[in-house]
């Protein structure tokens, strides 16, 4: 979600010296020695302070390589009977944002799973199947047409949260409000909480 806007951050505040590390599920930040960290999707852990940064849409996405080679699927059930891949954990990121019937989320089983969102995209990018991915992971691949939103007539308008999350007993201090303002104001992957209403 950040990397592309790291560069751009030091360019204006050169001064402040940034680690960047990626885990995949959650993390321990005091463990691992982390003053902030991103997190998609809904907080259950209540010793840590969450800043709202916006949201980011699920959208159902395939390369065209993929699509040309295998057809579009049309509903729900043609959909089934293609190449899916997902997550190994947790499984309620199975659960894509599709209409069927009165529901509102459809649990698929992956013909492939990945324990990363990173790997997901990089097997859509090559054509080896459909997955559910964040807008904030795959914002300049459908900008540049190489991932395409499919069953959109289908899809449920699903956004997560995106929050920089710290201890409470950690004051924020002014180089991390920084960097939380700068994520905040700059991404255009996210939607902003005012524009959610």
């Amino acid at each position: 979600m950040i990397n592309p806007l790291i560069g751009q951050f030091h360019e204006i505040y050169p001064q402040i010296s940034l680690e960047l590390t990626n885990y995949e599920g959650v993390t321990n930040l005091l463990e691992k020695q982390t003053d902030i960290a991103f997190r998609i999707g809904s907080l259950a852990d209540s010793s840590l302070h969450a800043t709202l940064l916006g949201y980011s849409q699920l959208r159902i996405l395939a390369s065209p390589i993929y699509l040309q080679h295998f057809g579009e699927p049309k509903n729900v059930d043609e959909l089934q009977q293609h190449c899916l891949l997902g997550f190994t954990s947790p499984e309620s990121l199975n659960e894509w944002p599709l209409y069927q019937g009165e529901k509102k989320r459809v649990k698929i089983t992956p013909t492939i799973a990945a324990n990363s969102g990173e790997i997901l995209c990089n097997l859509v990018r090559k054509g080896v199947g459909i997955a559910c991915l964040s807008d904030f992971m795959t914002y300049e691949m459908r900008k540049s047409g190489e991932f395409r939103q499919i069953l959109t007539g289908v899809t449920d308008d699903h956004k997560q949260p995106i929050n920089a999350v710290y201890y409470r007993n950690q004051a924020l201090s002014p180089r991390l409000r920084c960097f939380i303002d700068f994520i905040r104001q700059h991404s255009q992957r996210i939607i902003r909480p005012s524009s959610t209403s």
